[in-house]
């Protein structure tokens, strides 16, 4: 049995109340394992008011335990922001293959607030900056020399890249958080014989202020 198998052993048993910490350290030990070149990165699904899904990588930037959600950036005007914007539910699996764990999370999304994104783009490389300010994302471009020109024109507006003494950038206004409050979450563990551990919880959200407040989790074991 492996280190990760051994330390998964409480999926056999009665599980925890609330799996969000469960999953934090999940996400920690792949980080700190440092054999996971994106430890962080989760596929994320959404749909837009045509029903049609679309699925995509994104990294997710924290798991707030005592408000239940998970954070992204993104650009707002991309299709995964419009589809948002249009229907704001989304399902996000993390798949850890190198510890044989896999983390599934479910539920509606809204906005970050405005200074936690601010906060977030201001600790970016300069470059990252930059880049939103140049790309809309998922637009059509007439050549990579032309994406590039962008880039170096916003370079420029900016005060360049080197320079010590150029002012901060701001975040673009199409540039920011989301937070996925999760309503369902799913741990699933390999085991032999494909006879995998998968616990899954469920609760109700109930809408308070800018976001939602969680109700108690109900775990049930599901057969792999």
């Amino acid at each position: 049995m492996s280190e990760a198998a051994e330390r998964d052993g409480w999926l056999g048993g009665p599980p925890p109340a609330d799996p969000l910490p469960r999953l934090e350290a999940w996400l920690a030990e792949a980080a700190v394992a440092g054999t996971i070149a994106n430890p962080d990165a989760m596929a994320l699904a959404t749909a837009g008011r045509d029903g049609r899904p679309s699925v995509r990588i994104v990294l997710c930037r924290g798991i707030d335990l005592e408000g239940g959600f998970l954070v992204f950036y993104t650009h707002r005007s991309s299709a995964k922001g419009r589809a948002l914007a249009e229907r704001p539910l989304a399902a996000a699996v993390f798949h850890w293959d190198a510890f044989g764990r896999q983390a599934r999370v479910e539920g509606p999304v809204r906005a970050s607030p405005d200074a936690e994104s601010d906060a977030y783009f201001a600790a970016r490389p300069r470059e990252s900056q930059i880049a939103a300010w140049a790309s809309v994302q998922g637009e059509p471009v007439a050549s990579r020399a032309a994406l590039l020109a962008r880039y170096a024109a916003e370079a420029i507006r900016f005060g360049g890249l080197r320079d010590p003494n150029a002012p901060p950038i701001p975040r673009p206004a199409h540039w920011g958080g989301y937070r996925l409050f999760a309503e369902r979450v799913e741990l699933w563990a390999s085991r032999p014989a494909r006879l995998h551990d998968r616990v899954v919880w469920e609760r109700a959200l109930t809408p308070d202020g800018d976001g939602f407040r969680g109700g108690g989790w109900q775990a049930r074991r599901l057969q792999p």
